[in-house]
C-alpha cells in the first residue's frame, strides 16, 4: 500500500495548488481525480464561458460600428467557429494543468473514481492509498429542479450548453443568477432570441437590488425578455418545440421555445466518495462541514472549494488551498479563514462586481443611521464616454468612519475596477484616502476617485460648512 503525507482528491484550483504547495514544501502528495485536472472553471465554467462573453461583446461591438463612424456588412454569427475558438482558449490554458507538469514535480496524478476505507485509506481504481492527511476538494455541478418534464425536455446546464454546435433560435434560461445571466446575453448577443424566468423579485438576488434593478433595465433595453417572480410548473415537447407552463402574480404564463437552460445553482459533489467511512460529515445542498481552519469532522482530513463552501469561487477555493497546506502539513500552524473581505463578479456587460455588504444588509447591521450611502454614474466619466461605456454606476457604503463596508460596481471592466476598493476595505481606509489619491486621467479608474469624491461633495458643499466657508473667505480679503 502507498503512502503519501497528503492525499488530494480533486483537481480543481483548490486541488491543483494545494499540491504543487505542498509538493514544494517537501511533502510526498498524490493528487486523485475522476478524469482531468482543471476542475470545473477550465472545462465548463470560468475559462470556456468568459471566451463566449468575450466574443458576444466583439460582437455587439460591430453591431454599434455606426456610433463610431465604421460602416460595413451586417454581422454574421458562425456559431460553430464561436465555439471552436472557445475550445481553443481551453486548449491553450489547459496546458498550465497538464498530468505531466504536476508528475515532473514529484506528484503522483491518479484517475479514477473512488471511496474512502476509512479516515486514512482512499480506494481508487481497485488500489488502496494510505494518507496522512487528505483533502477533499471535488467541487459542485448543476443543480436540476425536479420540475415536471424538465429532464424529459432535454433541459441544458452550463456544462451540456458548452457543446452545443449550432445556435438555437430561442432559449428559455430557467435561473436569474450570475450563470444565467451570463449566458443570456451570450446567447442573446449571438443572435438567440432570450427569455430569463426567475423564481424571485429581481435578476441576481443575492446582489445590491438598486444595481441589480438597474442591470436589468439596460438587458431589457439591449433586447432581452426578463420575466420575475414566475415560478416554473412544468415542461413538454411538442413538435420540436418545448412549452414552459408558469405561474406569476398576474396570472399563468406559457413560453415556446427551442431550448431550456436550468441555472438556478449548484450543489457540493459528495456522492460516491463514502465520507461516513472516514467520519466526515455532510449536508447535500451546504457540502461538507469544515472549520475556521477547514478541517472537516474527521482531524486529518480537510475539504476546499465548492465542495465546502462558504463561497464557490475559484478565487475563494485559492484561497483555501493555502490555508489547507500549512495547516495540514504544519502541526502548530492553525490559520483561521478570513472571509470579512471577499470579492466577486458577474460578467455581464455591463459587468457587476461587488465586495461587503449591500445597502440593506449594512442597514440592519449597523442601523441606517451609521452608514453613509455614496452613488456615482459612469455617463459622468470621460473615458467611458468616449468609449460609449456610460451606462451604470458605483455605490459605495461607509460606516461613521468613511470606512467601505460594501462597494458595487455596475459598469465597464467593474471586474478589474473593483480592486482598490477590496484592497481599502482590508486595510480599513477611509474612502478619503483613494479620493487624495491621483488617478491618472482619462481612465476608468477616476470613477472610483471620484465616487470616493462624493463624500466632500455631501460635507463640504452642503449644510453648515459653505455659510462658514464664505465667511472665512471674506475674512481673508
Amino acid at each position: 500500500m502507498k503512502k503519501y503525507d497528503l492525499v488530494i482528491i480533486g483537481g480543481g484550483v483548490g486541488g491543483l495548488v494545494t499540491s504543487v504547495g505542498a509538493s514544494q514544501m517537501g511533502a510526498s502528495v498524490a493528487l486523485i481525480d475522476k478524469a482531468s485536472l482543471g476542475g470545473d472553471c477550465l472545462h465548463h465554467g470560468c475559462v470556456p464561458t468568459k471566451r463566449l462573453v468575450h466574443s458576444a461583446k466583439i460582437a455587439s461591438l460591430v453591431r454599434r460600428g455606426e456610433e463610431f463612424g465604421l460602416e460595413g456588412e451586417p454581422l454574421r454569427v458562425n456559431f460553430g467557429k464561436v465555439m471552436a475558438q472557445m475550445r481553443k482558449v481551453q486548449d491553450t490554458i489547459a496546458v498550465n494543468d497538464d498530468p505531466e507538469r504536476f508528475r515532473k514535480m514529484g506528484i503522483n496524478v491518479i484517475f479514477g473514481s473512488g471511496q474512502f476505507i476509512d479516515s486514512h485509506t482512499f480506494e481508487v481504481n481497485g488500489e488502496k492509498i494510505r494518507g496522512r492527511k487528505f483533502l477533499i476538494a471535488t467541487g459542485s455541478s448543476p443543480v436540476i429542479l425536479p420540475i415536471p418534464g424538465l429532464k424529459e425536455a432535454g433541459a441544458l446546464t452550463n456544462v451540456t450548453a458548452l457543446k452545443l454546435e449550432k445556435l438555437p433560435e430561442s432559449i428559455a434560461i430557467l435561473g436569474a443568477g450570475p450563470i444565467g445571466m451570463e449566458f443570456a446575453q451570450v446567447f442573446h448577443r449571438l443572435g438567440s432570441k432570450v427569455t430569463v424566468i426567475e423564481k424571485m423579485g429581481q435578476i441576481l438576488p443575492r446582489e445590491d437590488e438598486e444595481l441589480s434593478n438597474k442591470l436589468e433595465e439596460i438587458l431589457a433595453k439591449e433586447g432581452m425578455e426578463i420575466v420575475t417572480c414566475t415560478e416554473v410548473k412544468e415542461v413538454k415537447v411538442e413538435r420540436s418545440k418545448k412549452i414552459i407552463a408558469a405561474s406569476c402574480p398576474t396570472g399563468d404564463k406559457t413560453f415556446t421555445v427551442d431550448e431550456v437552460m436550468i441555472a438556478i445553482g449548484r450543489a457540493p459533489n459528495v456522492d460516491g466518495l463514502n465520507l461516513e467511512a472516514a467520519g466526515v460529515e455532510y449536508d447535500r445542498r451546504k457540502g461538507i462541514k469544515i472549520d475556521e481552519t477547514l478541517r472537516t469532522t474527521a482531524k486529518n482530513i480537510y475539504s476546499c472549494g465548492d465542495v465546502a463552501g462558504p463561497y464557490a469561487f475559484t478565487h475563494t477555493a485559492e484561497y483555501q488551498a493555502g490555508l489547507v497546506i500549512s495547516n495540514a502539513l504544519f502541526p502548530l500552524v492553525n490559520r483561521k479563514a478570513d472571509y470579512r473581505v471577499v470579492p466577486w463578479v458577474t460578467y455581464t456587460d455591463p459587468e457587476l462586481g461587488r465586495v461587503g455588504l449591500t445597502e440593506d444588509e449594512a442597514k440592519d447591521k449597523y442601523g441606517e443611521s451609521n452608514i453613509s450611502v455614496y452613488r456615482f454614474h459612469f455617463s459622468d466619466v470621460d473615458r467611458a464616454i468616449i468609449e460609449g461605456e456610460g451606462q451604470g454606476m458605483i455605490k459605495l457604503i461607509c460606516d461613521k468612519k468613511n470606512r467601505l463596508i460594501g462597494a458595487h460596481l455596475l459598469g465597464p471592466h467593474a471586474g478589474e475596477l473593483l480592486h482598490e476598493y477590496v484592497l481599502a476595505m482590508k486595510a480599513k481606509l477611509p474612502i478619503t484616502t483613494i479620493s487624495q489619491t491621483i488617478h491618472v486621467y482619462p481612465t476608468l479608474s477616476q470613477a472610483v476617485k471620484r465616487a470616493c469624491d462624493q463624500y466632500y461633495k455631501e460635507k463640504l458643499f452642503t449644510g453648515w460648512f459653505p455659510k462658514v466657508a464664505r465667511w472665512l473667505i471674506k475674512l481673508g480679503t
